[in-house]
């Protein structure tokens, strides 16, 4: 699909979408809470929620979808072998962990670039529980049976903190208590999020400085009623076109929020918008825009669209941490650059390092490369630059945010096929 975005003057308020990240921790909890029923309210309808949707009721649970709300009879009882994982990273790594809990061997799989996607590490820490672990030679498939007996392992947390998540969610149904030492943790923010998830349930996790998680084994999920917040990695992309061509309220979204991309506001405030946070809302406008800089190694999703945003502040922004993009739905700093480069961009990468230097963004043609940051980093981009923009791929937001460009038109975006 091509979406064509024109020079715009946005005016509105729009609501965030539900959190893919949030929704896929609520639902495996709800797995986990079984045979008692769970709901889940504003649930996320974006393509990574149906997997993890698909993923549960394969792994036992009864799912049913109302308005407003999903309700999710639990009960780890597999009914098939194979566990479609589509293209999420969390949940492929969230649910092998769960996966490991069963004593019969199970596959989980998927398609496009989570098949491209790193899973020695859950090969490496499923072994060392004491489950049976494969994968293709460090990718996806992840073949995997159990269960895991619990005990004390290390676990990379360099490259991403999803198996953590999944191990933090399964151990507390392990037989025996677990010590997880985790080494090079990143994205700190993602795992306070699953620590908040699994207290609100009635799970007991120690953890010791990020660097040692205490599990006990032996515990029960408490089964209840439970909202998935609004997504801000979505709505970083509404607040950079917000920052660049006009003013937006986004509103569904809970500023006392684990999710690590709520420090949005902290890098637009540092680049000159205008930023005011009311009860469940936050408004963005466009004011002076200035160079920033700022350290994406705990929240790598921010990367594009800051980068978008910088492609019109003068002067030259730095972000850092890029070293998180490599291995997403695309090589993000490398595509970031060749992508937005083709409207025009002055991007160099520098190491862990990239460094835009902001001016007046022309038009042209790009193309998303399947991944939904990309395409909607482009279209925040290409709302304030001099000719329109031609986005390949546009359909990628679907993983997300599948009603993002319908909002963004909804809001004064000039936005045709």
């Amino acid at each position: 699909m091509r979406k064509r975005v024109r020079s715009s003057r946005l005016e509105g308020r729009i609501r965030a979408p539900a959190s893919k990240s949030h929704m896929l921790r609520l639902a495996a909890a709800a797995l986990l809470a079984g045979p008692s029923e769970s709901r889940i309210l504003n649930p996320s309808d974006c393509d990574d929620a149906r997997a993890g949707l698909d993923v549960i009721q394969a792994l036992g649970a009864d799912v049913v979808s109302g308005a407003g709300e999903i309700v999710v009879r639990g009960g780890l009882s597999p009914r098939g072998r194979r566990l479609d994982c589509g293209e999420s990273g969390l949940c492929l790594r969230l649910f092998s962990a769960v996966a490991a809990l069963r004593p019969e061997e199970l596959v989980l799989t998927g398609r496009g670039s989570l098949l491209k996607r790193p899973a020695g590490m859950i090969e490496r820490a499923l072994s060392d529980l004491g489950a049976v672990c494969r994968t293709r030679r460090g990718f996806p498939p992840v073949a995997v049976r159990g269960p895991v007996r619990g005990g004390r392992i290390a676990v990379d947390g360099s490259v991403s903190s999803q198996l953590l998540t999944g191990l933090l969610m399964a151990l507390p149904l392990a037989a025996a208590d677990s010590e997880l030492t985790v080494n090079g943790l990143r994205s700190r923010p993602y795992v306070d999020l699953t620590l908040g998830v699994l207290a609100g349930l009635g799970i007991r996790v120690g953890n010791d400085g990020y660097e040692r998680f205490m599990v006990p084994g032996g515990q029960r999920y408490r089964p209840g009623t439970y909202a998935v917040e609004g997504d801000w990695s979505a709505a970083a992309s509404l607040f950079v076109a917000a920052a660049v061509a006009g003013r937006l309220e986004v509103g569904g979204l809970d500023v006392r929020s684990r999710q690590a991309d709520k420090r949005i506001l902290e890098v637009l405030e540092e680049a000159g918008a205008a930023v005011r946070v009311s009860p469940g809302s936050v408004t963005v406008e466009r004011k002076g825009l200035r160079a920033f800089v700022f350290d994406a190694g705990d929240c790598p999703d921010l990367a594009p669209p800051l980068a978008a945003l910088a492609c019109h502040c003068p002067g030259t922004s730095r972000i850092l941490g890029i070293e998180r993009l490599k291995h997403k739905e695309s090589d993000r700093a490398a595509v970031l650059a060749k992508e937005l480069g083709r409207l025009g961009a002055r991007i160099r990468l520098d190491g862990g390092v990239l460094e835009i230097t902001g001016g007046t963004l022309g038009g042209g043609a790009a193309v998303a490369r399947g991944d939904h940051r990309i395409a909607m980093a482009l279209a925040a981009a290409a709302v304030g630059a001099a000719g329109p923009v031609a986005i390949e791929g546009a359909e990628a937001v679907a993983k997300s945010y599948p009603l993002f460009f319908e909002d963004l038109a909804a809001a004064g975006g000039r936005i045709d096929e």
